[in-house]
């Protein structure tokens, strides 16, 4: 516990940081499970295009939480402000995805899922930089190390996705350009969707980690909360 009780208005925000944080913890592996299955399955079809709407809507009202926390700081609110910014295109663009769902052919449907996705990397991307800004703010330097530490191998990770998915786009499009000793199953159309979804887990599961570890600080050392029974 704090020597001296906080005061209510930063008590105030720091109930919305945590708040947002939640959101944030819980919506990134939502988003990715519900747009995956909204555009490659029929599962969510009845609902139409308001569960990839839903999910990037709530990404996004996580992060308008966290603008209540400091918002003097320019730097900490101007990589808040970029990532709601991707986070804004992303939930204008998320119904394409059930769009293209039922009209794969169309090549505009097809080009804007396109967009969409590497807007969400860019979004994972960015969510790290505010993550380390977030922490630079905040009073343990055990985590702030730490948090610099992922952030940038996250980064690192989401660049090489990107380059991969260029480079994978590129071999579907020119398929001849691929030598015959490395047409495999997963490096084709279909299986380097499932490539690419697998190799973002890697990042996405590490900035999930941050996020919680960031919200038990604030809970227990501003907020004395108990120990959340996951960590036992």
């Amino acid at each position: 516990m704090p020597e001296s009780a906080p005061k209510p208005e930063l008590l105030r925000s720091l109930g919305r940081l945590v708040r947002g944080l939640s959101a944030l913890f819980w919506g990134l592996p939502f988003s990715l499970v519900v747009c995956i299955q909204t555009a490659r399955t029929d599962t969510l079809h009845s609902l139409g295009a308001f569960p990839p709407l839903i999910v990037t809507t709530w990404l996004y009202v996580g992060l308008w939480q966290l603008g209540a926390f400091h918002p003097q700081e320019r730097v900490w609110q101007w990589a808040l402000d970029r990532c709601k910014f991707l986070a804004l295109i992303n939930l204008g663009l998320s119904p394409f995805i059930y769009w293209w769902n039922q009209m794969p052919d169309q090549p505009f449907f097809s080009t804007v899922v396109t967009i969409l996705a590497f807007s969400g990397l860019l979004f994972l991307d960015h969510l790290n930089v505010v993550l380390a800004r977030l922490t630079a703010m905040l009073p343990d330097e055990a985590l702030r190390l730490e948090t610099n530490h992922f952030t940038q191998l996250n980064r690192y990770l989401v660049l090489l996705i990107l380059l991969a998915s260029l480079l994978l786009a590129v071999l579907n499009r020119h398929p001849a350009w691929l030598p015959a000793f490395l047409e495999l199953p997963f490096l084709r159309a279909e299986g380097s969707h499932w490539l690419l979804v697998f190799l973002v887990l890697l990042p996405l599961a590490m900035t999930m980690a941050l996020i919680w570890k960031i919200k038990e600080m604030i809970l227990e050392s501003v907020f004395g909360g108990p120990p959340n029974p996951v960590h036992g």
